[in-house]
């Protein structure tokens, strides 16, 4: 089950976006590519916000369904 990932704003969503139109398959890489070296230079704050964007481009390029549906 792919675990649903916390957005803490709209730019956070655009990234994603940005990245799954840029990227297609790969953006999740990316954007985990992103969080090392955000990591490697001793930024917490981009590391995890690149790590929560790679959760959500897993969960927009889903073929299932996550989460409740209403």
């Amino acid at each position: 089950m792919t675990p649903i990932p916390y957005v803490a704003d709209k730019a956070m969503l655009a990234e994603a976006t940005d990245l799954i139109a840029h990227f297609g398959d790969d953006a999740a890489i990316e954007a985990a590519a992103r969080a090392d070296r955000s990591r490697d230079v001793g930024n917490v704050l981009h590391f995890c916000r690149w790590r929560q964007i790679q959760r959500l481009v897993t969960v927009l390029t889903a073929e299932e369904i996550v989460g409740t549906v209403h």
